[in-house]
């Protein structure tokens, strides 16, 4: 039977006294691919990225699965990946991750046909540069993110005159788009670059963050040929094609899709709205393990 590693992390690792909130999703996830792997023979097994008593050479593969804690300690974490990769199957590989583990990576979209919410980035912020990026996006409303983060931790959502917050990382500024509160946020998952399944993500009333954390919740769509061509035109992009994917889109008043993000590190997979994820994952590590 092949070892697999399933990288997640101290907050959401099975057993921890210091989970997340929204670690039931790490929960789902290895219930989902546990069974599917077994059939397979492949034993899963989770293990936190920054155990220092991890022996890597022991599993036939690494999936990066919930590191849900990366991004304050981006530099090790990236560190730990080459470790990895040195010494056995890492997926996504460590040269994909980096590339993906600064939003910058939404540059190198620009000038194909893929849509992108126009984006003023701000390296070192401060309030007339914040300020500064109304006027540049022509907008009275922004939704300031961390270059390096997810989760929506540190992003604030800011209209002309509000107070602007203490900024300590890198930021990028796009401007307020209502239809994350109306249509809500599609995700288009894809498995070995081949499409699985779908879900839009709707904020709580009151809010536009889509996250579970705040009250979000999912349910499965079957997306238009449309989204799902403008979603695949993303991943068709990719030099390597990626063990997992999942393609965040937001629609505009005109009805074009916009690539919100690429989510090529720890993205959850929603398993419940996708049950076949988990038998898709299995055979497609078969395959790259042949």
């Amino acid at each position: 039977m092949k070892q697999i590693a399933f990288l997640c992390s101290e907050v959401t690792i099975t057993g921890s006294p210091n989970r997340r909130s929204d670690a039931f999703e790490h929960d789902r996830t290895v219930a989902a691919l546990r069974p599917e792997f077994e059939k397979l023979n492949l034993r899963l097994t989770e293990v936190s990225w920054d155990d220092a008593t991890a022996n890597w050479d022991q599993f036939d593969a690494v999936v990066i699965g919930t590191t849900w804690d990366y991004w304050d300690r981006s530099g090790l974490f990236l560190e730990t990946l080459d470790q990895i990769q040195s010494k056995t199957c890492l997926w996504n590989s460590a040269s994909l991750v980096r590339w993906n583990s600064n939003k910058s990576y939404l540059k190198q979209f620009a000038g194909s046909d893929i849509g992108l919410i126009p984006t003023v980035w701000i390296d070192s912020p401060n309030q007339i540069s914040v300020e500064q990026s109304f006027t540049s996006l022509a907008c009275e409303e922004i939704v300031l993110k961390r270059q390096v983060g997810a989760g929506a931790e540190g992003q604030y959502r800011l209209r002309v005159g509000d107070p602007i917050p203490s900024l300590t990382h890198p930021m990028m500024a796009q401007p307020y788009l209502p239809s994350i509160e109306t249509e809500g946020e599609l995700s288009l998952i894809f498995i070995d670059g081949q499409f699985s399944h779908g879900v839009v993500k709707h904020a709580a009333a009151g809010d536009y963050r889509i996250q579970s954390s705040y009250g979000g919740t999912e349910e499965a769509i079957n997306p238009t040929e449309a989204d799902k061509s403008a979603a695949a035109k993303v991943i068709e992009s990719l030099e390597e094609t990626p063990l997992y994917a999942r393609v965040d889109m937001l629609r505009d008043d005109s009805g074009e899709l916009y690539l919100m993000e690429l989510e090529l590190i720890e993205p959850y997979l929603y398993p419940i709205e996708g049950p076949d994820l988990g038998r898709l994952m299995a055979e497609a590590l078969v395959r790259r393990l042949a």
